[in-house]
């Protein structure tokens, strides 16, 4: 193998040194670079026959044009003191012209995808998290922990929930602050008590640590409360996304009907738009691409809206909290079959479909069984075949699951509005004492406050939501991507509810196709008290060891 046919000099090779990782091997990563050069530089690779160190010297550090040295924070001949942060992001305007024509030069959306940037966003509402979240590809979100982190801290005496502008200049406004007032001093004010009861029914085990043992009674306690917290309540995210993204998330951010949405996409742009500007260029507001699509979805909603007023009457509603499997092909066991088999062979897919329909049953078990007899762990992905077996769940349960299940990005999902219409959950821990009358009483005093803001402003009277109310959604998903998420989100230490979910799934798609139940090898069926305890264990054991290594 050539190694690398390119021949540089020593003050070169000095210069690459900063930004690449090896200046020799066929084999190397970029450092030290920022993303619009980073994302422009592999444009440029893509048409050129010069290895992209030649490419970076050549077309980029020693091109005026680009003002490398200003945005990477080095001069092309030795290091100097980083350029001023407001220089730099000067630097990138002036040279944005250089960017955007080889990003616009190849004319493909792909290209927004090589270039990225970590975006966090702090003090949002958890019902503005969703939206983020839904945009699913090319982004990997990560969001604060309603069962690490008690909700109930205060600033400036006031508990940290979203003062929606539109609420809060409303007849409203203070039925809406009382409200989730009260919802976060009744969840401050059983922590104590579900505490007792929990530390009661489960008491520690001399064998287990104190830190592990406590770490789990925590993340119990908190996971019986967060239904308490409302959605109005403040989350901080952390988002690393390529440029496709981030463009994509916007243009939809600024179509949201909240005022929220609409300005997290707003300082959203502002800000990315100091490192990656190139890449969202599309998402500011005055571009006619996002006039075109502001049009085309307002023009969308409203059409469906109107459609599904004209029908929604004639419709029974789900009403009874649960997971239905509403959509899958019997023929799926033939399609995923053919699909292990079409790689060792010579021969077409739908002919090897129909080949394996004739199969007897054990024998297409066989080929079934080959696919997974050899996975040790969950982590032991199946093969691609699995995903030409498709499956629809409808999902009524409350929005605390929902917000744990949402997050897995292979999958097409749809969710409706947030309401009180559906009912809520109650904690196993809190019935029969004397805590569920006042959870209850929080509960039914947010439906109060809902239905009267929802008369004027449905949109807004989401987030007097407390997490605990159900909501409707669906999944349609593909085996592979079910199989990941039924055994990630049945283990031991998720929380009961999803558990629930994620166990129900694969019981459903066992029965309706008994030949899968063999993908769903390590899904855990069983029911733990204080779920977190075994990963505490193994957490604790391996700072012990940690420390021990050190000393």
């Amino acid at each position: 193998m050539i190694e690398n046919y390119e021949e540089f000099s020593e003050s070169q090779l000095k210069i690459l040194n900063r930004y690449v990782t090896h200046t020799t091997s066929n084999i190397f990563a970029l450092r030290n670079l920022p993303e619009v050069i980073k994302g422009a530089l592999f444009s440029r690779y893509s048409r050129s026959i010069l290895g992209l160190r030649t490419l970076l010297l050549k077309e980029f550090i020693l091109n005026e044009e680009t003002a490398f040295a200003n945005i990477a924070g080095f001069s092309t001949h030795e290091a100097e003191e980083s350029q001023d942060i407001e220089d730099q992001i000067m630097a990138i305007r002036k040279a944005q012209n250089f960017y955007d024509r080889i990003l616009d030069g190849y004319g493909d959306d792909s290209i927004g995808e090589l270039g990225g940037a970590h975006l966090a966003l702090e003090n949002i509402s958890m019902l503005a998290a969703k939206s983020i979240e839904d945009c699913r590809i090319g982004g990997s979100p990560l969001e604060k922990s309603t069962r690490y982190m008690y909700f109930d801290q205060k600033f400036q005496d006031e508990y940290l929930f979203y003062r929606e502008p539109i609420l809060m200049t409303s007849a409203y406004r203070d039925l809406y602050v009382s409200t989730c007032n009260h919802l976060f001093d009744t969840y401050s004010r059983l922590i104590p008590g579900v505490t007792e009861v929990i530390e009661k029914n489960f008491p520690r085990d001399p064998a287990i640590s104190n830190v592990a043992y406590t770490a789990a009674l925590r993340a119990k306690v908190l996971d019986c409360l967060r239904g308490l917290l409302p959605a109005s309540t403040l989350t901080n995210m952390g988002v690393y996304g390529n440029g496709r993204f981030f463009e994509s998330l916007i243009q939809k951010l600024n179509c949201g009907n909240l005022a929220e949405l609409q300005d997290i996409g707003k300082k959203s742009y502002q800000e990315l738009g100091k490192v990656i500007p190139s890449f969202i260029r599309r998402a500011e507001m005055s571009h006619k691409y996002q006039k075109t699509f502001s049009q085309f979805t307002e023009q969308l909603e409203s059409e469906l809206k109107t459609m599904a007023e004209q029908h929604d009457a004639f419709l029974d509603k789900m009403q009874n909290p649960g997971v239905k499997l509403i959509c899958f092909d019997p023929d799926s066991p033939y399609q995923v079959a053919a699909a292990l088999l079409f790689h060792h062979t010579d021969v077409g897919l739908l002919e090897l479909q129909e080949y394996c329909r004739k199969l007897p049953e054990e024998e297409l078990g066989r080929i079934l069984e080959a696919a997974c007899q050899g996975r040790e762990n969950r982590r032991h992905k199946s093969p691609r075949a699995l995903e030409h077996a498709t499956f629809t769940f409808e999902i009524l349960a409350d929005f605390g699951i929902y917000r744990d299940l949402q997050r897995h990005r292979i999958l097409t999902q749809k969710r409706q509005p947030l309401t009180c219409n559906f009912g809520y959950y109650i904690p196993e821990e809190l019935r029969n004492t004397p805590m569920e009358a006042e959870y209850v009483a929080a509960m039914e005093q947010a439906k109060k406050a809902y239905d009267i803001i929802a008369k004027e402003l449905p949109e807004e009277a989401q987030y007097v939501v407390p997490m605990a109310y159900n909501i409707h959604w669906y999944f349609h998903v593909n085996l592979r991507a079910l199989q990941w998420l039924c055994e990630l989100r049945s283990s031991p230490a998720g929380h009961p509810g999803y558990r629930h979910v994620a166990q129900e799934i694969a019981k459903q798609v066992s029965v309706v196709l008994p030949s899968f139940e063999r993908f769903f090898k390590f899904v855990d069926y069983e029911g733990y008290m204080l779920g977190r305890l075994g990963q505490e264990i193994k957490n604790d054991q391996k700072k012990m060891q940690l420390n021990s290594e050190v000393l």
